[in-house]
């Protein structure tokens, strides 16, 4: 058989495929809304334009027994306290009377955390010692107790430095106002990125979701193209067809092809006009990596679903293997974070290499020459799981 033909019989193969899948309303109706419905989701879990929490609810206790009958240092660190907030609003306050009353709420989940001005910290201010302020955290939400930390820190932070900046220019006469900050912080730190602008958490997720969309269609796909067409029968008529094995295949893998690409554009469509994600490299390189994207995931599938005896064991399987590596493949979280030993798993997973390919490409730029190495393993996974597809295909649908 000629590769003219091979082809052409390819083509029919893929042409029927997405024919029935045309005519399944229902199922083409599927394949739209689910990345839609998964990129929407996460998009607005994640806003692309970095937006902050706000209002959070938090109680504030002022215990200044203050220092010769003066409360004013705690006085105007809450004046302070309350400016800031009324420009960013990011917390709601309140007063409470203790911290046991801020714990018995955060407790109760009627309150993120509290502010406590401890009782000597007028004393403190006035004698020249440093003044704590105690943050109360609910640490039952890690990331808004993270998040409220690191943003009153801040704040905090940004008032002592005013509050030195003043006693600076008291002490010294040649010290200004406009002077006096290069005397109470010397350095200044500035960061800049590999590209420009601040890409928000949303830009490092899409990418992978892109990557773990095409796994998805592919995985789930395989199932129902050739398990069902085992159960119902279709599939003995293509075996007595004078078609090659190959070519039924490489028709599946065309037509899974074809579902991998629409929901994978639909992604980035959505990430790009709703979400505002920049991609900073070549538009063509992103298509060309979700394509290598489900050309290396095509030949897992086959196998997968080669030895499975009916299409809910196939499906079982394949939720199966996509879970684990939904997590950790570094799609959500960076790999980074994970215990070494998950780090040497994720390395042996095809959708690590895409996610990461498509995140150099979409947020950092990156041409071919960077992303070689994910290219060739990518290459390499695909081909190796292609060549065992092809006979353990042919053995179990000749028995």
């Amino acid at each position: 058989m000629g590769v003219k033909t091979l082809l052409s019989h390819s083509f029919r193969i893929a042409k029927k495929d997405l024919t029935e899948l045309f005519r399944n309303r229902l199922g083409l109706v599927m394949l739209i809304v689910m990345p839609l419905f998964m990129m929407a989701m996460i998009g607005f879990i994640y806003p692309s334009n970095g937006a902050t929490v706000t209002d959070l609810p938090v109680a504030l206790v002022n215990e200044d027994a203050g220092f010769g009958n003066s409360t004013i240092p705690s006085q105007a660190f809450l004046m302070g306290l309350q400016q800031i907030n009324d420009q960013t609003h990011m917390l709601k306050l309140s007063d409470a009377a203790s911290i046991d009353e801020i714990r018995d709420k955060v407790q109760k989940g009627e309150l993120n955390g509290g502010i406590v001005v401890p009782s000597n910290f007028s004393t403190c201010i006035m004698t020249g010692e440093q003044g704590t302020i105690i943050i109360i955290t609910d640490q039952s939400n890690p990331t808004i107790s993270a998040t409220m930390q690191a943003a009153l820190t801040a704040t905090f932070d940004q008032m002592g430095t005013l509050l030195a900046q003043q006693k600076v220019q008291l002490l010294n006469s040649t010290v200004t106002a406009d002077n006096s900050l290069a005397v109470v912080k010397p350095y200044n730190v500035q960061t800049e990125g590999v590209v420009p602008g601040n890409p928000s958490y949303f830009d490092f997720i899409a990418p992978g979701i892109m990557a773990m969309t095409v796994m998805m269609s592919v995985m789930t796909g395989l199932p129902v193209a050739i398990s069902q067409e085992k159960e119902i029968g279709t599939m003995d008529g293509m075996m007595v067809a004078p078609i090659s094995r190959l070519s039924i295949i490489l028709g599946k893998t065309l037509a899974q092809t074809a579902r991998g690409l629409l929901q994978g554009a639909i992604i980035l469509a959505l990430a790009v006009g709703l979400f505002g994600v920049t991609i900073h490299g070549n538009i063509f390189l992103v298509f060309g990596l979700l394509l290598l994207g489900v050309f290396a995931f095509v030949g897992l599938g086959v196998v997968i679903t080669s030895f499975a005896k009916d299409q809910e064991t196939a499906q079982m399987m394949m939720t199966t293997l996509m879970f684990p590596m939904m997590f950790l493949s570094g799609v959500l979280f960076p790999i980074q974070q994970m215990p070494w030993y998950m780090q040497t798993i994720s390395h042996f997973l095809p959708l690590t290499y895409a996610a990461d390919a498509l995140r150099k490409v979409m947020v950092l730029g990156a041409g071919i020459p960077a992303i070689a190495n994910e290219l060739i393993i990518l290459i390499a996974f695909g081909v190796v799981m292609t060549s065992i597809a092809v006979p353990v295909f042919r053995r179990l649908m000749t028995r």
